[in-house]
């Protein structure tokens, strides 16, 4: 038998552990795209890092294999969403974290409005709720294709699949709250006719007279 494969880390972890500015920006991250830890954020970095290098690389190749391996980049990066058809190598360079993160399947589930939040749309992903492209995804982290996006369902087993589930109860924005306009149920017509007719009858009725008495001196 052969050696066991080490496995090899995928990500590189920050040059300094104590970086306030770059903690505080992980909390903010975790926080808005529910991931699990701070590794996953060091792996879509590295992914990204991983990008922009292989464009730095193209420039030492040789001018055929260069055009070859920057089209098969562009296509890669244009069928994750991450670019437009027309996009350029110089484009790759200016990609940044928060694209990656919008391409995860836990941030597209949450906002095509299948989960209440994106700690919701990881436990539906992670306990086989979601289908992608026909198919059940229990990770979190995978980069959504463009034509995978509209393919994204419950799975067709889960009880989820029924809209009256109560986890799939939606809630209402603001916005959505402010265009609902709450009216007083009216009251039938005949009973507007006597509420009116006992108002005309209370008015017209006079204050009773008063008699004056006349002050013997």
């Amino acid at each position: 038998m052969g050696d066991i494969k080490k496995i090899r880390r995928k990500y590189s972890k920050p040059s300094h552990p104590w970086q306030r500015a770059r903690i505080d920006a992980e909390k903010i991250i975790l926080k808005e795209f529910g991931f699990k830890n701070k590794t996953e954020i060091w792996k879509m970095e590295s992914q990204l890092k991983g990008f922009k290098t292989q464009v730095k690389e193209l420039v030492t190749k040789d001018p055929k294999q260069r055009a070859l391996e920057e089209k098969q980049l562009l296509d890669r990066l244009y069928k994750l969403g991450l670019l437009n058809k027309d996009a350029k190598r110089e484009n790759v360079l200016d990609l940044i974290n928060l694209d990656l993160f919008n391409r995860r399947l836990q941030t597209i589930v949450f906002k095509k409005g299948l989960a209440r939040s994106v700690k919701q749309a990881r436990q539906f992903i992670v306990h086989g709720h979601i289908f992608v492209n026909g198919n059940e995804m229990n990770v979190p982290s995978y980069l959504v294709n463009r034509d995978e996006e509209m393919s994204i369902v419950y799975n067709p087993t889960s009880q989820l699949k029924d809209e009256m589930h109560p986890e799939r109860q939606r809630i209402m924005t603001k916005k959505e709250e402010k265009k609902i306009e709450v009216k007083a149920p009216e009251a039938p017509s005949e009973v507007k006719t006597e509420i009116k007719s006992e108002v005309k009858t209370e008015v017209k009725a006079e204050a009773p007279k008063v008699e004056a008495k006349e002050v013997k001196a």
